[in-house]
């Protein structure tokens, strides 16, 4: 009978095991952004309380009193919204649960605190009526960097293809 063997056993893990992020904090990333947050709601163990300092430093949205808002996208928020809760003299907003009710995709690694937010499909849609390209760069066949914001005011024509 053989015996399947490994040709290096001591490689079989030879990264040094880190923690992601510091003790005690929460890692958010979003739109490419990572955000390291020192101070979270503690003891929670559903949903991500953030101050709404955090709120705005995370996806840009701010608390007024019309609600949650982006630019001229306001979610409402009632006084006793589940969304918010007063604790430890602080105001706290559940970013989970915001994230679920604009049906915002997300994944939360709870072992080492790191929560990833995809795109606000409210976002994407203003987006489109606005009919305004996304600032982003590519890099041309002359190795020259070409950033959508170079043509801020001006027509452009976009053309893509993939080979997959």
């Amino acid at each position: 009978m053989t015996e399947a063997r490994m040709a290096y056993p001591d490689l079989r893990h030879p990264f040094e095991e880190k923690p992601i992020n510091q003790a005690g904090s929460v890692t958010i990333l979003y739109a490419g952004k990572t955000i390291e947050l020192q101070q979270t709601l503690p003891g929670e163990d559903q949903g991500l309380w953030v101050t709404p300092e955090d709120l705005t430093r995370i996806n840009g949205f701010e608390l007024k009193p019309q609600g949650a808002c982006f630019e001229d996208l306001c979610i409402p928020l009632k006084d006793h919204s589940p969304l918010l809760k007063q604790e430890t003299g602080q105001q706290w907003f559940d970013l989970a649960a915001f994230a679920d009710s604009l049906e915002q995709p997300y994944v939360n690694d709870a072992d080492n605190r790191v929560w990833s937010f995809g795109e606000i499909p409210d976002k994407r849609q203003s987006m489109m009526n606005d009919a305004m390209a996304p600032d982003f760069e590519v890099v041309d066949r002359e190795g020259k960097v070409i950033r959508m914001s170079d043509y801020k005011g001006k027509k452009a024509l976009i053309i893509t293809w993939s080979s997959w």
